[in-house]
C-alpha cells in the first residue's frame, strides 16, 4: 500500500483520538458523558469556526441542501450520540479494554463500505473481520490470569461501545462522498455544528436534562480545553481527512492504530492493568487489521 498524505492523516488521528481519550477518562470523573461531550465539542466549534472563516479565500463553498443534511445528519449521529455513548463505555471499561473495543470500527466501515460506497471485501478481509471480533471477544470474558478483576458492568459496556463504534462507522460513511467534493475544514465545521446543535437540543428536553446537571467548579478546565483542542478537534479534522484523500476501508483500517496508544496510555499515565487476556486481545485485533490491510492493497 502506498503511504500518502490521506494514510499520514489517518496515523495521525490514531495518536491524537487516544491522547484525547485518555484525557477524557481523567475527565469522566467529574462530568457525566453527555456534558463532556457537549463542552468537548462546543469549545472546538468555537475555536473551529473563526480558524475555518480565517484560512478560507474565495467565494464561500455551496453544498447542494442534500449535502448540508447529511453532514449535519452525520454530527448528530456520529459526534453527539455516538461519543456520548463512547464515553459512557469508556467510564465501564477503562481506556485499555475501550482500545480494543474500538477495533471493530474498521470492520464496521468495510462492512458499510461494501453495502453503500461499492468497495469490495475479499477473504483477507472477511478473516480480518473475524479476528477482531475473537479480540473483543477476549474481554467481555473476564480476565484469565486472576491478576486483572474484570469491571463490574463489563459486558454492558462492551455493548454500549460496540453501538458507538457502529454508529460512528455509519456516520462516516454517509459523508464519504461529500468530503471527496468539499472543502475539509467547512465539512468540519458543518458537522460539528450539527454535533453541537444536537446536544444542546437533547440537553433542553426535560427528561434528559439531568444528565447534562454538572458543577463547573470540580471541573478541570485546562485539560478539558486540552482534550476538546487535541483528542477532540485536531483528531476530527485528520480523521475526516483520512477519509477524503485515502479509501475508506484504507482511512479505517490506519485508525484502529489507535487502540494500541490507548492500551499503552492506559496503563502508563492511568495505572491501568494490563492483563495477559488484554494483551491477547490487542494481539488477535491487530492481526485482523493486518488481515483487512493486506486485502485493501492493490
Amino acid at each position: 500500500m502506498q503511504v500518502g498524505i490521506g494514510e499520514l492523516m489517518a496515523l495521525g488521528s490514531a495518536a491524537t483520538w487516544a491522547f484525547g481519550i485518555v484525557l477524557a477518562r481523567q475527565l469522566g470523573r467529574s462530568l457525566p458523558p453527555p456534558a463532556l461531550n457537549l463542552l468537548k465539542n462546543g469549545v472546538f466549534l468555537l475555536a473551529l469556526l473563526p480558524l475555518t472563516l480565517w484560512l478560507h479565500t474565495g467565494p464561500l463553498p455551496r453544498l447542494p441542501v442534500r449535502e448540508v443534511l447529511l453532514v449535519l445528519a452525520s454530527g448528530v449521529i456520529g459526534i453527539a450520540i455516538a461519543d456520548t455513548l463512547y464515553f459512557r463505555a469508556l467510564n465501564e471499561l477503562g481506556a485499555g479494554r475501550m482500545g480494543i473495543v474500538g477495533n471493530l470500527y474498521s470492520p464496521s466501515v468495510l462492512l458499510l463500505g461494501f453495502l453503500f460506497l461499492g468497495e469490495r471485501l475479499g477473504l483477507q478481509q472477511w478473516l480480518g473481520f473475524a479476528l477482531v471480533l475473537g479480540g473483543v471477544g477476549l474481554i467481555t470474558a473476564g480476565d484469565g490470569d486472576g491478576a486483572t478483576p474484570r469491571p463490574a458492568h463489563a459486558l454492558r459496556g462492551v455493548l454500549i461501545g460496540m453501538v458507538a463504534v457502529a454508529l460512528m462507522a455509519g456516520a462516516v460513511v454517509m459523508v464519504k462522498r461529500v468530503l471527496e467534493t468539499q472543502p475539509l475544514l467547512w465539512v468540519s465545521t458543518l458537522r460539528l455544528s450539527g454535533a453541537v446543535g444536537g446536544l444542546l437540543l437533547m440537553a433542553a428536553l426535560p427528561p434528559l436534562r439531568r444528565w447534562f446537571a454538572f458543577a463547573p467548579a470540580r471541573v478541570p478546565w485546562p485539560r478539558l480545553v486540552t482534550a476538546a483542542l487535541a483528542g477532540q478537534g485536531l483528531s476530527m479534522v485528520l480523521w475526516l481527512g483520512g477519509y477524503k484523500y485515502t479509501s475508506a476501508s484504507v482511512a479505517a483500517i490506519l485508525n484502529e492504530t489507535a487502540s494500541v496508544f490507548l492500551v499503552l496510555m492506559g496503563a502508563l499515565w492511568l495505572g491501568e492493568p494490563l492483563s495477559r487476556r488484554t494483551v491477547a486481545g490487542v494481539a488477535l485485533t491487530f492481526a485482523g487489521i493486518a488481515c483487512m490491510l493486506a486485502g485493501s492493497s492493490p
